[in-house]
């Protein structure tokens, strides 16, 4: 009779980060996983004529960012597509114009929150239409969970974000949450990684979906405090959604390798 011997269990993902030698390897990082966001953002639908902005820091130079070109399709960005600003608006790399909105938001967070790598704000459906209601996300599932208690409702609506008063309003209702649901405007998320960032839109945006489905529904039933706290510290975590993201840089840079280029 043949015995099998039992292989040792392995856990993915690893418990350390990714970590780079230098700060050009580390800007590679960031700048392939923001256009893999672009992508992966075209792909869910959260595209809209010229809304939506996605930024991460340099590396080198912190008071810098690289972001989206106006005007360009997500589902068309590349790497060598990225613009670097820096936090007085001025285009250090980059031919194009970039979104106004864009720089006011996100130059007020970068400077505000030294701890954000990566911003993320588009003007997905489920988040419009959730962010109409003026309400946080409950947690109705262990996903929505997340954002239990790491959320802010950034209220009233004032128009489009252009002023530098109206960033730093925005800047410190968020505090140090990692999503800001925009009144009548749309979901906003931050990380210390650009893999985090994008992944909590990802899945606010679903929160967002699944709410809307559950309360046309019926009565939803929320998980109770303690409980939503105990689920926020399991599946919330920045690192958590870094790891959730991967699977889905693989699988995008596998369908879509120019965006590398």
């Amino acid at each position: 009779m043949t015995h099998i011997q039992p292989r040792p269990r392995k856990f993915w993902p690893p418990v350390d980060p990714v970590s780079h030698t230098s700060a050009e390897e580390e800007r590679r990082h960031r700048k392939q996983r923001l256009a893999a966001t672009f992508r992966l953002f075209g792909r869910y639908g959260f595209d809209q004529g010229l809304a939506g902005h996605v930024t991460a820091r340099d590396p080198e130079h912190p008071d810098r960012f690289w972001i989206n070109p106006l005007g360009q399709h997500f589902r068309t960005i590349r790497v060598s597509d990225l613009h670097l600003v820096d936090g007085d608006g001025n285009i250090l790399q980059g031919d194009r114009a970039i979104n106004q909105a864009g720089f006011t938001i996100h130059s007020a967070i970068h400077r505000a929150r030294p701890d954000v790598v990566a911003a993320a704000h588009t003007h997905s459906t489920y988040g419009k239409a959730w962010s109409a209601l003026g309400l946080p996300l409950a947690p109705l599932s262990q996903d929505s969970a997340a954002f239990y208690d790491d959320q802010v409702i950034f209220d009233p609506y004032s128009g489009v974000v252009l002023t530098e008063a109206e960033g730093k309003r925005l800047v410190e209702s968020l505090g140090d949450k990692k999503l800001a649901i925009l009144k009548n405007h749309g979901l906003l998320t931050v990380g210390p990684s650009v893999e985090a960032a994008a992944w909590w839109f990802i899945s606010a945006d679903n929160a967002a979906h699944t709410q809307l489905l559950a309360e046309a529904a019926g009565r939803p039933q929320p998980i109770e405090h303690e409980t939503a706290l105990l689920t926020r510290s399991q599946v919330g975590t920045h690192q958590g959604g870094a790891f959730n993201f991967h699977p889905l840089w693989e699988w995008i840079v596998a369908a879509e390798p120019d965006l590398l280029d």
